[in-house]
Protein backbone atom coordinates (compact mmCIF):
# COMPACT_ATOMS: atom_id res chain seq x y z
CA UNK A 1 0.00 0.00 0.00
CA UNK A 2 2.93 2.62 0.53
CA UNK A 3 4.29 1.27 -2.49
CA UNK A 4 1.38 2.09 -4.38
CA UNK A 5 1.04 5.63 -2.48
CA UNK A 6 4.64 6.61 -3.62
CA UNK A 7 3.92 6.01 -6.74
CA UNK A 8 1.18 8.48 -6.92
CA UNK A 9 3.53 11.31 -5.36
CA UNK A 10 5.75 13.95 -6.87
CA UNK A 11 9.61 13.98 -7.01
CA UNK A 12 10.05 16.21 -4.04
CA UNK A 13 7.53 14.83 -2.03
CA UNK A 14 9.05 11.17 -2.41
CA UNK A 15 12.47 12.64 -1.10
CA UNK A 16 10.56 13.78 2.15
CA UNK A 17 8.61 10.50 2.74
CA UNK A 18 11.95 9.25 2.30
CA UNK A 19 13.58 10.83 5.04
CA UNK A 20 11.09 10.60 7.22
CA UNK A 21 10.79 7.08 7.03
CA UNK A 22 14.64 6.59 7.07
CA UNK A 23 15.03 8.48 9.88
CA UNK A 24 15.07 6.58 12.56
CA UNK A 25 17.07 4.22 11.06
CA UNK A 26 19.50 6.67 10.65
CA UNK A 27 19.51 7.56 14.49
CA UNK A 28 19.97 3.98 15.36
CA UNK A 29 23.08 3.27 14.19
CA UNK A 30 26.04 2.74 16.15
CA UNK A 31 28.60 5.47 16.61
CA UNK A 32 31.40 3.58 14.90
CA UNK A 33 29.01 3.16 12.23
CA UNK A 34 28.80 7.08 11.23
CA UNK A 35 32.16 8.99 10.76
CA UNK A 36 32.72 11.66 13.61
CA UNK A 37 35.35 14.17 13.18
CA UNK A 38 38.32 14.28 15.70
CA UNK A 39 37.25 16.27 18.73
CA UNK A 40 39.05 19.95 19.24
CA UNK A 41 39.80 21.52 21.85
CA UNK A 42 36.64 23.28 23.95
CA UNK A 43 38.38 26.96 23.76
CA UNK A 44 41.13 26.82 21.94
CA UNK A 45 42.48 30.15 22.74
CA UNK A 46 42.27 29.78 26.06
CA UNK A 47 45.56 29.78 28.16
CA UNK A 48 45.42 26.38 29.69
CA UNK A 49 48.34 27.31 32.30
CA UNK A 50 46.13 29.57 34.80
CA UNK A 51 42.81 28.56 36.42
CA UNK A 52 40.73 25.62 37.53
CA UNK A 53 39.82 24.48 34.24
CA UNK A 54 39.85 21.07 32.78
CA UNK A 55 40.07 20.45 28.73
CA UNK A 56 39.29 17.70 26.64
CA UNK A 57 42.29 17.89 24.25
CA UNK A 58 41.37 15.00 22.46
CA UNK A 59 39.04 11.99 21.79
CA UNK A 60 38.15 9.69 18.87
CA UNK A 61 34.06 9.37 19.60
CA UNK A 62 31.84 11.89 21.66
CA UNK A 63 28.58 11.26 22.46
CA UNK A 64 25.95 12.13 24.91
CA UNK A 65 22.33 10.41 26.43
CA UNK A 66 19.55 12.19 27.02
CA UNK A 67 19.02 11.90 30.29
CA UNK A 68 23.28 11.80 31.36
CA UNK A 69 24.64 14.71 33.19
CA UNK A 70 28.15 13.85 31.59
CA UNK A 71 30.01 13.63 27.96
CA UNK A 72 31.44 10.12 27.11
CA UNK A 73 34.49 10.30 25.15
CA UNK A 74 35.81 7.27 24.01
CA UNK A 75 39.88 6.16 22.13
CA UNK A 76 42.66 7.70 23.04
CA UNK A 77 41.38 10.60 25.29
CA UNK A 78 43.65 13.07 26.85
CA UNK A 79 42.69 15.59 29.51
CA UNK A 80 44.69 18.66 30.94
CA UNK A 81 44.56 20.56 33.37
CA UNK A 82 47.47 23.24 34.05
CA UNK A 83 50.58 21.51 33.67
CA UNK A 84 48.96 18.13 34.34
CA UNK A 85 48.04 15.67 31.75
CA UNK A 86 45.69 12.66 32.20
CA UNK A 87 44.73 10.01 29.37
CA UNK A 88 42.72 7.08 29.25
CA UNK A 89 41.00 4.65 26.85
CA UNK A 90 37.43 6.63 28.11
CA UNK A 91 35.46 8.80 30.55
CA UNK A 92 32.70 10.46 31.87
CA UNK A 93 33.09 14.19 31.28
CA UNK A 94 31.08 16.52 33.70
CA UNK A 95 31.67 20.06 32.03
CA UNK A 96 29.92 22.15 34.45
CA UNK A 97 31.83 20.74 37.78
CA UNK A 98 35.00 20.16 35.86
CA UNK A 99 35.31 16.79 36.82
CA UNK A 100 35.68 13.14 35.18
CA UNK A 101 35.73 9.40 35.44
CA UNK A 102 38.71 7.92 33.64
CA UNK A 103 38.71 4.44 32.35
CA UNK A 104 41.24 2.14 31.26
CA UNK A 105 45.01 2.57 30.72
CA UNK A 106 44.36 5.71 33.24
CA UNK A 107 47.80 7.61 33.53
CA UNK A 108 48.97 11.27 34.77
CA UNK A 109 51.54 13.11 33.38
CA UNK A 110 53.83 16.31 34.74
CA UNK A 111 56.65 17.50 32.31
CA UNK A 112 59.22 14.04 31.93
CA UNK A 113 59.71 14.29 35.91
CA UNK A 114 56.19 12.49 37.22
CA UNK A 115 54.03 10.19 36.31
CA UNK A 116 50.58 8.28 37.84
CA UNK A 117 49.54 5.16 36.42
CA UNK A 118 46.00 3.10 36.96
CA UNK A 119 43.20 1.32 36.06
CA UNK A 120 40.52 3.72 37.37
CA UNK A 121 40.12 7.66 38.02
CA UNK A 122 38.21 9.70 39.87
CA UNK A 123 38.80 13.47 39.47
CA UNK A 124 36.60 16.24 41.85
CA UNK A 125 37.26 19.31 39.89
CA UNK A 126 35.61 21.24 42.49
CA UNK A 127 38.20 19.77 45.19
CA UNK A 128 40.75 19.31 42.59
CA UNK A 129 40.86 15.62 44.14
CA UNK A 130 41.68 12.74 41.86
CA UNK A 131 41.56 9.50 43.61
CA UNK A 132 42.99 6.58 41.53
CA UNK A 133 42.26 2.50 41.82
CA UNK A 134 43.74 -0.45 40.38
CA UNK A 135 42.08 -3.82 39.48
CA UNK A 136 42.32 -6.61 41.64
CA UNK A 137 46.33 -8.18 41.12
CA UNK A 138 47.67 -4.77 40.32
CA UNK A 139 48.91 -1.80 41.77
CA UNK A 140 48.54 1.82 41.10
CA UNK A 141 52.06 3.06 40.44
CA UNK A 142 53.45 6.46 40.68
CA UNK A 143 56.79 7.30 39.85
CA UNK A 144 58.76 10.46 40.18
CA UNK A 145 62.07 10.55 38.25
CA UNK A 146 63.74 7.61 40.53
CA UNK A 147 61.38 7.64 42.82
CA UNK A 148 58.51 4.97 42.93
CA UNK A 149 55.55 4.63 45.01
CA UNK A 150 52.92 1.44 45.09
CA UNK A 151 49.11 1.33 46.57
CA UNK A 152 45.87 -0.54 45.34
CA UNK A 153 44.34 2.80 46.14
CA UNK A 154 45.76 6.39 45.69
CA UNK A 155 44.53 9.75 46.52
CA UNK A 156 46.54 13.39 44.67
CA UNK A 157 45.62 16.50 45.97
CA UNK A 158 46.70 18.54 43.20
CA UNK A 159 45.25 21.81 44.56
CA UNK A 160 48.10 21.14 47.25
CA UNK A 161 50.54 18.68 44.93
CA UNK A 162 49.76 15.64 48.17
CA UNK A 163 49.54 11.90 47.09
CA UNK A 164 48.08 9.86 49.91
CA UNK A 165 47.03 6.09 50.60
CA UNK A 166 45.55 4.48 53.38
CA UNK A 167 45.01 1.01 52.27
CA UNK A 168 49.04 0.14 52.48
CA UNK A 169 51.62 1.08 50.23
CA UNK A 170 55.18 0.97 49.38
CA UNK A 171 57.72 3.71 48.28
CA UNK A 172 61.34 3.34 46.98
CA UNK A 173 64.13 5.07 45.89
CA UNK A 174 67.47 3.94 45.21
CA UNK A 175 68.49 3.99 48.87
CA UNK A 176 65.77 2.65 50.69
CA UNK A 177 61.97 1.27 50.60
CA UNK A 178 59.69 1.93 53.33
CA UNK A 179 56.22 0.69 53.62
CA UNK A 180 53.25 1.50 55.77
CA UNK A 181 49.66 1.42 56.16
CA UNK A 182 49.29 5.01 55.92
CA UNK A 183 51.46 7.41 53.86
CA UNK A 184 51.96 10.79 52.14
CA UNK A 185 54.16 12.17 49.02
CA UNK A 186 54.27 15.51 47.88
CA UNK A 187 56.56 15.22 44.15
CA UNK A 188 57.51 19.02 43.98
CA UNK A 189 59.75 18.87 47.56
CA UNK A 190 60.27 15.23 47.82
CA UNK A 191 58.94 14.90 51.25
CA UNK A 192 56.92 11.61 52.34
CA UNK A 193 55.59 11.05 55.71
CA UNK A 194 54.38 7.36 57.04
CA UNK A 195 52.52 6.28 59.58
CA UNK A 196 51.19 2.80 61.11
CA UNK A 197 53.40 -0.36 61.13
CA UNK A 198 56.60 1.87 59.09
CA UNK A 199 59.05 -0.06 58.03
CA UNK A 200 62.30 1.44 56.16
CA UNK A 201 64.56 -1.01 54.75
CA UNK A 202 68.08 -0.05 53.34
CA UNK A 203 68.59 -1.08 49.63
CA UNK A 204 72.63 -1.59 50.29
CA UNK A 205 73.35 -4.52 49.44
CA UNK A 206 76.95 -4.38 51.65
CA UNK A 207 75.29 -3.00 54.73
CA UNK A 208 72.22 -3.42 57.00
CA UNK A 209 69.85 -0.86 58.11
CA UNK A 210 65.83 -1.54 59.49
CA UNK A 211 64.02 1.63 61.00
CA UNK A 212 60.34 0.49 62.54
CA UNK A 213 58.26 3.30 63.54
CA UNK A 214 54.73 4.31 63.55
CA UNK A 215 55.30 8.04 62.51
CA UNK A 216 58.31 8.97 60.09
CA UNK A 217 59.14 11.60 58.01
CA UNK A 218 61.49 10.54 54.75
CA UNK A 219 62.92 13.08 52.02
CA UNK A 220 63.95 10.70 48.47
CA UNK A 221 66.06 13.45 47.78
CA UNK A 222 68.26 13.64 50.88
CA UNK A 223 67.40 10.32 52.07
CA UNK A 224 66.77 11.64 55.96
CA UNK A 225 64.55 9.97 58.07
CA UNK A 226 62.85 11.88 60.77
CA UNK A 227 60.73 9.72 64.02
CA UNK A 228 58.20 11.11 65.49
CA UNK A 229 57.18 8.06 67.76
CA UNK A 230 58.68 5.21 69.75
CA UNK A 231 61.37 3.68 67.05
CA UNK A 232 63.89 1.27 66.83
CA UNK A 233 66.78 1.69 64.08
CA UNK A 234 68.79 -2.08 63.81
CA UNK A 235 72.21 -2.72 62.28
CA UNK A 236 74.69 -4.81 62.51
CA UNK A 237 76.33 -2.41 64.39
CA UNK A 238 73.61 -2.83 67.27
CA UNK A 239 70.10 -1.16 67.76
CA UNK A 240 68.77 2.37 68.28
CA UNK A 241 65.95 3.06 70.58
CA UNK A 242 64.16 6.68 70.27
CA UNK A 243 60.92 8.54 70.32
CA UNK A 244 62.30 11.53 68.64
CA UNK A 245 65.34 11.78 66.01
CA UNK A 246 66.92 11.84 62.83
CA UNK A 247 68.53 9.43 60.89
CA UNK A 248 70.52 10.59 57.63
CA UNK A 249 70.35 6.89 55.65
CA UNK A 250 73.20 7.82 53.74
CA UNK A 251 75.87 9.05 56.27
CA UNK A 252 74.79 6.68 59.05
CA UNK A 253 74.35 9.61 61.42
CA UNK A 254 71.82 10.92 63.52
CA UNK A 255 70.53 13.04 66.30
CA UNK A 256 68.66 11.75 68.91
CA UNK A 257 66.41 13.62 71.65
CA UNK A 258 64.06 12.69 74.64
CA UNK A 259 66.02 10.33 76.41
CA UNK A 260 67.04 7.51 73.61
CA UNK A 261 69.28 4.91 74.17
CA UNK A 262 72.21 3.23 71.70
CA UNK A 263 72.56 -0.61 72.35
CA UNK A 264 76.26 -1.45 70.93
CA UNK A 265 77.17 -4.94 69.42
CA UNK A 266 80.10 -5.18 72.59
CA UNK A 267 77.00 -4.82 74.86
CA UNK A 268 77.43 -0.99 75.58
CA UNK A 269 74.49 1.16 76.31
CA UNK A 270 74.60 5.08 75.88
CA UNK A 271 71.36 6.54 76.93
CA UNK A 272 70.81 10.55 76.96
CA UNK A 273 68.50 13.70 76.71
CA UNK A 274 70.39 14.18 73.27
CA UNK A 275 72.96 12.00 71.36
CA UNK A 276 74.92 12.68 68.10
CA UNK A 277 75.97 8.94 66.91
CA UNK A 278 78.12 8.37 63.85
CA UNK A 279 77.81 4.71 63.06
CA UNK A 280 80.30 4.55 60.19
CA UNK A 281 82.77 5.87 62.54
CA UNK A 282 81.70 4.30 65.50
CA UNK A 283 81.43 7.47 67.70
CA UNK A 284 78.95 9.04 69.81
CA UNK A 285 78.02 12.24 71.62
CA UNK A 286 75.79 13.04 74.08
CA UNK A 287 74.30 15.56 76.48
CA UNK A 288 72.09 15.83 78.95
CA UNK A 289 72.57 13.11 81.76
CA UNK A 290 74.46 10.62 79.74
CA UNK A 291 74.96 7.13 81.10
CA UNK A 292 76.65 4.80 79.12
CA UNK A 293 76.89 0.86 80.56
CA UNK A 294 79.19 -1.48 79.50
CA UNK A 295 77.57 -5.18 81.28
CA UNK A 296 80.78 -7.13 79.88
CA UNK A 297 82.83 -5.49 82.44
CA UNK A 298 80.05 -4.59 85.05
CA UNK A 299 80.64 -0.49 84.85
CA UNK A 300 78.71 2.42 84.06
CA UNK A 301 79.69 5.95 83.52
CA UNK A 302 77.25 8.99 83.99
CA UNK A 303 77.75 12.67 83.29
CA UNK A 304 76.20 15.59 81.56
CA UNK A 305 78.46 15.07 78.65
CA UNK A 306 80.83 12.32 77.58
CA UNK A 307 81.53 10.89 73.99
CA UNK A 308 82.12 7.69 73.28
CA UNK A 309 84.37 5.77 70.15
CA UNK A 310 82.65 2.43 69.59
CA UNK A 311 85.50 1.01 67.08
CA UNK A 312 88.85 2.63 69.96
CA UNK A 313 86.53 1.88 72.70
CA UNK A 314 87.08 4.36 74.60
CA UNK A 315 84.84 6.95 76.32
CA UNK A 316 85.15 10.24 78.22
CA UNK A 317 82.90 12.07 80.60
CA UNK A 318 82.49 15.13 82.30
CA UNK A 319 79.67 17.36 84.53
CA UNK A 320 79.12 14.96 87.62
CA UNK A 321 81.14 12.65 86.24
CA UNK A 322 80.49 9.34 87.79
CA UNK A 323 81.59 5.95 87.49
CA UNK A 324 80.12 3.14 89.06
CA UNK A 325 81.48 -0.76 89.29
CA UNK A 326 78.62 -2.75 90.36
CA UNK A 327 80.13 -6.41 90.06
CA UNK A 328 79.92 -7.79 93.95
CA UNK A 329 78.31 -7.63 96.85
CA UNK A 330 78.70 -3.85 96.82
CA UNK A 331 79.07 -1.02 94.65
CA UNK A 332 81.69 1.29 94.23
CA UNK A 333 80.84 5.14 93.17
CA UNK A 334 83.80 6.67 91.69
CA UNK A 335 83.83 10.51 90.88
CA UNK A 336 85.76 13.09 89.19
CA UNK A 337 85.87 16.12 87.09
CA UNK A 338 86.70 13.92 83.82
CA UNK A 339 86.72 10.47 83.73
CA UNK A 340 88.31 8.97 80.50
CA UNK A 341 88.17 5.01 79.88
CA UNK A 342 90.27 3.58 76.88
CA UNK A 343 91.10 0.50 75.57
CA UNK A 344 95.16 -0.36 75.27
CA UNK A 345 96.77 -3.64 72.97
CA UNK A 346 99.72 -4.88 73.80
CA UNK A 347 101.71 -6.89 71.15
CA UNK A 348 103.23 -10.39 72.92
CA UNK A 349 105.53 -12.77 71.81
CA UNK A 350 104.52 -16.33 72.10
CA UNK A 351 108.32 -18.59 71.82
CA UNK A 352 108.22 -21.53 70.12
CA UNK A 353 107.30 -24.60 71.28
CA UNK A 354 109.04 -27.80 69.57
CA UNK A 355 107.55 -30.21 72.22
CA UNK A 356 103.46 -29.34 71.65
CA UNK A 357 104.66 -28.86 67.68
CA UNK A 358 103.87 -24.26 68.23
CA UNK A 359 105.35 -22.37 66.23
CA UNK A 360 106.65 -18.45 67.18
CA UNK A 361 104.05 -15.84 66.76
CA UNK A 362 102.60 -13.16 68.53
CA UNK A 363 99.28 -12.07 69.75
CA UNK A 364 97.55 -8.93 70.93
CA UNK A 365 96.51 -8.62 74.59
CA UNK A 366 94.06 -5.59 75.57
CA UNK A 367 93.29 -4.74 78.89
CA UNK A 368 90.87 -1.45 79.77
CA UNK A 369 91.93 1.35 81.58
CA UNK A 370 90.18 4.09 83.10
CA UNK A 371 91.77 7.72 84.37
CA UNK A 372 89.76 9.98 86.61
CA UNK A 373 91.48 13.16 87.55
CA UNK A 374 90.96 16.37 89.35
CA UNK A 375 89.04 16.11 92.67
CA UNK A 376 88.90 12.20 93.25
CA UNK A 377 85.97 10.98 95.76
CA UNK A 378 85.15 7.26 95.68
CA UNK A 379 82.88 5.41 97.83
CA UNK A 380 81.85 1.96 98.95
CA UNK A 381 80.36 0.48 101.96
CA UNK A 382 83.07 -0.67 103.35
CA UNK A 383 85.58 1.87 101.16
CA UNK A 384 86.17 5.15 100.84
CA UNK A 385 88.27 7.59 99.04
CA UNK A 386 90.10 10.77 97.66
CA UNK A 387 92.75 11.74 95.87
CA UNK A 388 93.47 14.45 92.86
CA UNK A 389 93.88 11.20 89.99
CA UNK A 390 93.44 8.17 89.54
CA UNK A 391 93.94 5.33 87.41
CA UNK A 392 92.65 1.58 87.27
CA UNK A 393 93.86 -0.98 84.65
CA UNK A 394 91.76 -4.18 84.13
CA UNK A 395 94.80 -6.49 83.24
CA UNK A 396 96.05 -6.21 87.23
CA UNK A 397 92.83 -4.86 88.91
CA UNK A 398 95.00 -2.03 90.28
CA UNK A 399 93.92 1.34 91.34
CA UNK A 400 96.27 3.69 91.61
CA UNK A 401 95.93 6.88 93.47
CA UNK A 402 97.89 10.21 93.15
CA UNK A 403 98.30 13.46 95.03
CA UNK A 404 97.73 13.60 98.56
CA UNK A 405 95.93 9.85 98.14
CA UNK A 406 93.41 8.66 101.68
CA UNK A 407 91.75 5.63 101.66
CA UNK A 408 89.34 4.57 104.56
CA UNK A 409 88.03 1.26 105.93
CA UNK A 410 85.76 1.58 108.55
CA UNK A 411 87.76 3.06 111.53
CA UNK A 412 91.51 2.93 109.77
CA UNK A 413 92.84 5.65 107.51
CA UNK A 414 96.12 5.12 105.22
CA UNK A 415 97.42 8.08 103.18
CA UNK A 416 100.92 8.16 101.30
CA UNK A 417 102.09 10.10 98.22
CA UNK A 418 100.70 6.81 96.47
CA UNK A 419 98.33 4.55 97.07
CA UNK A 420 97.97 1.14 94.79
CA UNK A 421 95.11 -1.21 95.59
CA UNK A 422 95.07 -4.52 93.66
CA UNK A 423 91.20 -5.18 93.41
CA UNK A 424 89.03 -8.76 93.46
CA UNK A 425 85.55 -8.70 92.15
CA UNK A 426 85.84 -4.96 93.67
CA UNK A 427 86.95 -6.20 97.10
CA UNK A 428 90.60 -5.07 98.07
CA UNK A 429 93.22 -7.74 98.69
CA UNK A 430 96.37 -5.96 98.58
CA UNK A 431 97.31 -2.00 99.48
CA UNK A 432 100.84 -0.85 98.45
CA UNK A 433 101.92 2.65 99.87
CA UNK A 434 105.57 2.72 98.22
CA UNK A 435 106.60 6.26 99.59
CA UNK A 436 106.14 7.84 103.09
CA UNK A 437 103.38 5.46 104.22
CA UNK A 438 100.96 6.17 106.92
CA UNK A 439 98.46 4.44 108.54
CA UNK A 440 96.24 4.86 111.56
CA UNK A 441 93.15 3.23 114.06
CA UNK A 442 90.62 5.54 115.53
CA UNK A 443 90.56 3.94 119.42
CA UNK A 444 88.95 6.56 121.43
CA UNK A 445 88.71 9.84 122.22
CA UNK A 446 91.71 11.36 120.96
CA UNK A 447 93.68 8.22 120.53
CA UNK A 448 94.89 6.38 117.46
CA UNK A 449 96.83 3.71 116.83
CA UNK A 450 99.43 4.77 114.32
CA UNK A 451 102.16 3.28 111.81
CA UNK A 452 104.69 5.02 109.68
CA UNK A 453 107.37 3.82 107.48
CA UNK A 454 108.66 4.48 103.95
CA UNK A 455 107.01 1.42 102.15
CA UNK A 456 103.72 -0.05 103.38
CA UNK A 457 101.72 -3.35 101.95
CA UNK A 458 98.47 -3.94 103.72
CA UNK A 459 96.86 -7.58 102.53
CA UNK A 460 93.21 -8.30 103.40
CA UNK A 461 91.24 -11.16 103.37
CA UNK A 462 87.29 -10.49 103.07
CA UNK A 463 87.93 -6.99 102.58
CA UNK A 464 89.49 -7.39 106.53
CA UNK A 465 93.02 -6.07 106.59
CA UNK A 466 95.06 -9.30 108.14
CA UNK A 467 98.81 -8.37 107.70
CA UNK A 468 100.67 -5.47 107.39
CA UNK A 469 104.51 -5.12 106.41
CA UNK A 470 106.44 -1.72 107.06
CA UNK A 471 109.92 -1.54 105.45
CA UNK A 472 112.25 1.10 106.18
CA UNK A 473 111.87 4.12 109.03
CA UNK A 474 109.60 2.34 111.10
CA UNK A 475 107.10 4.45 113.73
CA UNK A 476 104.68 3.05 115.40
CA UNK A 477 102.00 4.22 118.43
CA UNK A 478 100.09 1.50 119.85
CA UNK A 479 97.33 1.12 122.31
CA UNK A 480 97.52 -2.74 123.64
CA UNK A 481 94.90 -4.75 125.44
CA UNK A 482 94.85 -6.27 128.30
CA UNK A 483 93.06 -9.52 129.50
CA UNK A 484 90.18 -7.51 130.24
CA UNK A 485 90.58 -5.08 127.18
CA UNK A 486 91.04 -2.02 128.61
CA UNK A 487 93.59 0.08 127.27
CA UNK A 488 95.49 1.53 130.01
CA UNK A 489 98.99 2.10 128.59
CA UNK A 490 100.57 4.13 125.13
CA UNK A 491 103.90 2.51 123.11
CA UNK A 492 105.84 4.10 121.31
CA UNK A 493 108.62 2.39 118.94
CA UNK A 494 110.84 2.55 116.19
CA UNK A 495 112.58 0.28 113.96
CA UNK A 496 113.98 -0.59 110.27
CA UNK A 497 111.18 -3.42 109.65
CA UNK A 498 107.71 -4.46 111.61
CA UNK A 499 105.17 -7.51 110.42
CA UNK A 500 101.61 -7.17 112.21
CA UNK A 501 98.69 -9.80 111.60
CA UNK A 502 95.39 -8.82 112.55
CA UNK A 503 92.16 -9.93 113.23
CA UNK A 504 88.71 -8.09 113.19
CA UNK A 505 89.58 -4.78 114.77
CA UNK A 506 92.26 -6.40 116.85
CA UNK A 507 95.84 -6.62 116.90
CA UNK A 508 96.90 -10.26 117.18
CA UNK A 509 100.81 -9.83 116.87
CA UNK A 510 103.46 -7.00 116.32
CA UNK A 511 107.47 -7.76 115.13
CA UNK A 512 109.71 -5.58 114.79
CA UNK A 513 113.79 -6.44 113.73
CA UNK A 514 116.38 -6.29 113.73
CA UNK A 515 116.39 -3.55 116.20
CA UNK A 516 113.88 -1.75 118.36
CA UNK A 517 113.77 0.68 120.67
CA UNK A 518 110.65 2.39 122.46
CA UNK A 519 108.75 3.39 125.63
CA UNK A 520 105.40 2.37 127.29
CA UNK A 521 104.19 4.79 129.39
CA UNK A 522 100.72 4.61 131.52
CA UNK A 523 98.06 6.93 129.75
CA UNK A 524 97.61 8.34 133.38
CA UNK A 525 101.04 10.01 133.33
CA UNK A 526 101.32 9.97 129.15
CA UNK A 527 102.04 13.72 127.93
CA UNK A 528 99.90 14.87 124.61
CA UNK A 529 103.41 14.56 122.84
CA UNK A 530 103.53 10.96 122.80
CA UNK A 531 99.69 10.70 121.24
CA UNK A 532 100.99 11.50 117.96
CA UNK A 533 103.86 10.50 115.78
CA UNK A 534 105.22 13.97 113.27
CA UNK A 535 103.40 12.82 110.13
CA UNK A 536 100.15 12.15 112.17
CA UNK A 537 96.94 14.00 110.00
CA UNK A 538 93.18 12.50 110.36
CA UNK A 539 91.06 13.46 107.29
CA UNK A 540 87.79 12.89 108.62
CA UNK A 541 86.25 16.14 107.05
CA UNK A 542 87.65 14.93 103.50
CA UNK A 543 85.93 11.52 103.61
CA UNK A 544 82.83 10.75 101.85
CA UNK A 545 79.91 9.06 104.03
CA UNK A 546 77.15 8.30 101.27
CA UNK A 547 77.71 7.33 97.71
CA UNK A 548 75.96 11.02 96.87
CA UNK A 549 78.74 12.33 99.11
CA UNK A 550 81.36 11.95 96.35
CA UNK A 551 79.95 15.44 94.72
CA UNK A 552 81.16 18.20 96.56
CA UNK A 553 79.26 21.19 97.56
CA UNK A 554 81.54 23.31 96.06
CA UNK A 555 81.06 21.31 92.74
CA UNK A 556 77.18 21.30 93.17
CA UNK A 557 77.31 24.86 93.23
CA UNK A 558 79.60 25.58 90.20
CA UNK A 559 77.44 22.75 88.49
CA UNK A 560 74.33 25.33 89.00
CA UNK A 561 75.88 27.79 87.86
CA UNK A 562 76.64 26.15 84.42
CA UNK A 563 73.12 25.30 84.28
CA UNK A 564 71.68 28.82 84.99
CA UNK A 565 74.49 30.24 82.38
CA UNK A 566 73.13 27.81 79.90
CA UNK A 567 69.64 28.43 80.35
CA UNK A 568 70.11 32.19 80.02
CA UNK A 569 72.52 31.80 76.84
CA UNK A 570 69.70 29.66 75.52
CA UNK A 571 67.16 32.18 76.23
CA UNK A 572 69.11 34.76 74.34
Amino acid sequence: AAYEYVKKMNRRSFFIAFLLLALPALLALAPHDRPVPPIRPQIPAADRSTGNRVFLERAEVLRKETFDSFLTVVGDVVFTKGPMTMKCDSAHFFEGSESLQAFGNVSMEQGDTLFVYADELDYDGMSEIATLYADPGKKVRLINRDVKLETDIFIYDLAIDLGYYEVGGKLTDPSNTLTSLYGEYVPSTKEANFYTNVHLNSRNQTDTLDIYSDTLYYNTATHIAQLFSPSEVINKRGTIYTTLGIYDTDSNRTTLYDRSTIVTAQHHTLTADTIFYDRTAGYGEAWGGMVLTDSVHDAQVSGNYGFYNEIADTAFVTGRAMLKHYNGPDTLYLHGRYIRTAALYDTVHVAADSVRGIAESTRIDTTHVAVVHPGVRFYRADLQGVCDSLRFTERDSTLRMFVDPVVWSEDRQIFGNVIEMLLNDSTIERAILPDQAFAAQRIEGPHFQQLSGKEMIADFVGGELRRLDINGNVEIIMYPEENDSTINKIVNAQSSFLTAFFKGRATESVKMWPETTGTATPLFIARKSLYYLPKFKWFEERRPLNKDDIFTKEEDAAEEVSEEEGSVAVAE
